[in-house]
């Protein structure tokens, strides 16, 4: 109990101390609140003396930045301003960097108008720009002038693929002729020059560019187009196109006007695939900054080169039609269509609509002009009163003519079909063809019937026909017009040719063949048979079988002499024709000379009278049809 009233009396005296120490503490606490209450109070306004300076420094540090940002626009401006002194010859690029500085700083003080020189700043810029602008325009006036050069032929030529290049003798002369092998063109690759050396173009595409911002669209436009169309009206000069009015074309003979066509189709493709697309490029790389300047330009500068080009077709379309202007005609046409897409192409937007509508125009008048020479031909074939008629019967000019005409036409099939399309929506069977090529060949036809009525003697009149008719069907036999005529039209035709060798044959020997008749010679009256075999002579007159004979030599030597005048100048037809008429006489001459020679081989001058073996006459109609004349 002692030790545990000891313990407790050291709890109490160490608990007496623990309070003793918290008062001492709470005391001390109590005296820093207030000592530090006392100093916050006197801390208070240092706080605020220094907060103020911090904000003084930030807008110090603030106004600082904004002071060099500002001097250093006006130490560009300074830069810029020499620049534009200098003025572009001495370097474009750098002037053209300058310029794009002063619009920078246009825009920083534009947008920042609360400093006090944001007015006399943008005011001296703005006299530099408008200083820059008149420059720039002279400098895209002059790079212009001194890079828009007229392409030399040579050049153009060297674009072209190699099939469609004249050749060295036509270069010397100008290549103004059409050039050899200009079929075929399918795979053609065409390579546009470069009107302007690539290098040039980026500076004047960045001229170009700065004068339109600068709202000068106009002036910019005016400066390129009237360059470039003059470089453009040069070269086509250079390559010989030239300007001929509608009369001066009608006017001019058609040697000349034909080789002038064959030119023309030249110069279009030319125009076309390089020049002219050549130009849509370079415009297209200009202005790259407007579309509707590339259309407004391209329109300007090719406007004047593709009128002059139009206009000499149009004269041929609206000149006089005559047959040797149909395929040149087709020619003209044949290029225009092969033109129109990439015209279509080349020649887009609204500026020129005008353009695109004046080549489908054309294509449409050479098409019309075209289908009218078709009829007009016709009517000619068929109308031709031609009166120089061969008197020897042969090929007549006209016919051969008409054939070549119809042969050339079928070079042009593809074409002829389009062309019909124009007017008929053909079904693509070449039906139209076909149609056209029938009516010629009837009206040749008609025609020669016309003229073989010119002949005096009916035999020639047949040789005539026979040949002619002969010539047509060989012909369209070995030409592509046998598939669109047809087997059944020459069929028809053939039969024509034979009908007229056997009406020559009729008409031409049966004056002949009645000479070696029996019948009248024998008492009997005979077989009456030409050409009989067997039988005798038994009471025939000697004197009337000498007449027999001598009205067969009178007769034989006449139609021999007059016939090896004639002419059948096919080879094959000639043979046959000899072949007929020596089938029907020999076996009639061997009859009359073994059943009536006799009675007179005891004669006198027996030979007077049979005159001829079978034999010799064999040889004279091997002479016949030679287109010279022989004596039996």
């Amino acid at each position: 109990m002692e030790s545990l009233a000891q313990r407790a009396a050291l709890l109490r005296e160490s608990l007496g101390r623990s309070q003793a120490a918290t008062d001492a503490v709470v005391s001390i606490l109590g005296s820093f609140d207030s000592r530090l209450s006392a100093l916050d109070a006197a801390m208070r306004p240092i706080q605020l003396r220094t907060h103020a300076v911090r904000t003084a420094h930030e807008n110090i540090d603030r106004t600082l930045r904004s002071a060099d940002v500002i001097l250093t626009q006006f130490d560009r401006t300074r830069e810029a301003e020499r620049e534009i002194q200098k003025g572009p010859h001495e370097n474009l690029q750098s002037f053209l960097d300058a310029v794009d500085r002063l619009r920078s700083i246009e825009r920083f003080f534009s947008s920042n108008r609360s400093y006090s020189s944001s007015d006399r700043v943008l005011s001296h810029v703005n006299a530099l720009l408008s200083k820059a602008l008149v420059k720039m325009e002279g400098e895209f006036q002059n790079q212009l002038s001194q890079r828009s050069k007229p392409m030399e032929p040579d050049r153009l030529f060297d674009c072209l693929p190699s099939t469609l290049r004249p050749s060295a003798e036509s270069r010397a002369e100008g290549g103004k002729h059409q050039p050899a092998g200009a079929d075929g063109q399918e795979a053609a690759v065409y390579s546009p020059p470069a009107l302007i050396e690539p290098k040039f173009v980026p500076l004047l595409a960045k001229l170009a560019q700065q004068l339109v911002q600068a709202g000068c669209q106009q002036q910019c436009a005016e400066i390129y187009s009237e360059a470039r169309a003059s470089a453009l009206e040069s070269s086509l000069k250079n390559l010989g196109v030239e300007k001929l009015s509608k009369d001066e074309v009608q006017k001019m003979p058609w040697e000349i006007l034909e080789s002038k066509i064959g030119n023309w189709i030249h110069f279009m493709r030319i125009a076309v695939k390089l020049l002219f697309a050549g130009e849509r490029q370079l415009c297209d790389q200009v202005f790259e900054c407007s579309q509707s300047l590339r259309d407004k330009c391209f329109s300007a500068i090719t406007k004047n080169s593709l009128a002059t080009l139009l206009s000499f077709g149009e004269a041929i379309a609206m000149s006089k039609r005559s047959p040797e202007k149909l395929f040149v005609l087709l020619d003209m046409y044949e290029i225009m269509c092969e033109l129109q897409t990439e015209i279509d192409t080349i020649f887009v937007g609204e500026s020129c609509s005008q353009m695109r509508d004046s080549a489908v125009s054309l294509s449409k008048c050479l098409a019309q002009t075209a289908q009218k020479t078709f009829s007009d031909f016709e009517e000619a074939v068929e109308k031709d009163a031609t009166k120089n008629i061969h008197t020897d019967g042969t090929v007549h000019p006209l016919t051969s003519y008409v054939i070549n005409y119809v042969k050339f036409l079928f070079d042009y099939q593809s074409t002829l079909k389009q062309l019909f399309q124009e007017f008929k929506r053909e079904d693509g069977t070449g039906s139209e063809l076909a149609s056209v090529t029938m009516s010629i060949m009837q009206a040749l036809q008609n025609n020669l019937d016309a003229k073989a009525k010119q002949y005096k003697d009916p035999a020639l009149m047949h040789i005539f026909l026979m040949n002619n008719i002969h010539y047509i069907v060989k012909s369209v036999r070995r030409s592509e017009a046998k598939d669109l005529l047809g087997d059944d039209w020459i069929q028809r035709h053939r039969r024509i040719v034979q009908q007229n060798a056997n009406q020559y044959r009729r008409v031409a020997w049966s004056k002949v063949l009645q000479c070696l008749s029996g019948q009248g010679l024998t008492s009997s009256g005979g077989s009456g048979q030409v050409g009989s075999e067997g039988g005798n002579s038994s009471g025939a007159s000697r004197t009337a079988v000498k007449e027999r004979f001598r009205s067969f030599n009178v007769l034989f030597e006449e139609i021999y002499q007059k016939q090896c005048g004639w002419s059948v100048p096919d080879s094959e037809l000639r043979e046959s024709l000899r072949l007929a008429v020596a089938e029907i006489l020999l076996p009639a001459y061997r009859s009359f000379q073994k059943r009536f020679g006799p009675l007179i081989e005891n004669s006198k001058a027996p030979g007077k009278y049979v005159k001829h073996t079978p034999e010799q006459l064999e040889v004279f109609l091997g002479n016949l049809f030679e287109g010279k004349q022989e004596r039996a």
